[in-house]
């Protein structure tokens, strides 16, 4: 009788056990359901719209040389706006001249155009824009041309090395100017702002290209003046 007794509380025990076990069990699965039911961060957006929702069209970025050759244009197209020298427009070499120009070696033939380089499609938009605008433009005098004492033709170049010391200068880096008055006081080694209409593209003398500013001057500002 003890023996019976001691067996029924041994199974009483394991039944027990087993019960607890299973009951353990199932709380960790219904946890595990849960926390796997829980959404963690924020949900992932469709790369797709939705159904019968219209697809918005990509947005391309406008080129960097076209939003700046646009500004330029809208700056010298401003008669009267800050930085302005009156009705022209203020440009210095520090835009003129900072892109890098390769003279061709070709003269200008009756070949095709198609088949002679453009030597106008290394100038940047930005400089281009500049093209008809009356600007005034800072640099150091070469008079070329001289009537009764006064200046009717010269250039205007970027450094005052260029003209006076037979450093040459690269093609950007100087403008050609005829006057339309009567002539300018020539001035040397002092730096003189000449105020005219500006050309921007190639010029060519004999089929060579020899210059790809120039301008129209219409007055000039210098020292003592």
């Amino acid at each position: 009788m003890k023996i019976r007794t001691t067996l029924f509380a041994k199974t009483s025990a394991l039944i027990a056990a087993a019960a607890l076990s299973a009951t353990l069990c199932a709380l960790l699965t219904g946890t595990a359901t849960a926390a796997e039911k829980v959404p963690r961060g924020a949900p992932i957006q469709p790369l797709a719209p939705k159904k019968g929702e219209p697809i918005k069209p990509l947005t391309i970025a406008e080129p960097v040389e076209a939003a700046s050759a646009k500004k330029v244009a809208a700056e010298a197209a401003a008669p009267k706006v800050a930085g302005t020298d009156g009705e022209f427009a203020v440009v210095g070499f520090d835009k003129l001249s900072t892109f890098k120009y390769e003279v061709p070696d070709d003269v200008v033939t009756n070949a095709p155009a198609a088949v002679l380089k453009d030597p106008d499609q290394q100038i940047p938009a930005a400089v281009k824009a500049y093209n008809g605008k009356r600007v005034s433009l800072k640099g150091f005098m070469l008079p070329l041309k001289v009537e009764g004492g006064l200046v009717t033709e010269l250039l205007i170049m970027r450094d005052q090395s260029m003209c006076c010391y037979g450093a040459v200068p690269k093609i950007n880096e100087w403008v050609s100017v005829k006057m339309t008055s009567k002539g300018v006081k020539p001035v040397m080694d002092q730096a003189v702002t000449l105020s005219g209409t500006l050309k921007v593209g190639a010029i060519r003398e004999n089929g060579y290209l020899v210059g790809i500013y120039q301008m129209d001057g219409e007055k000039m500002n210098a020292p003592g003046m």
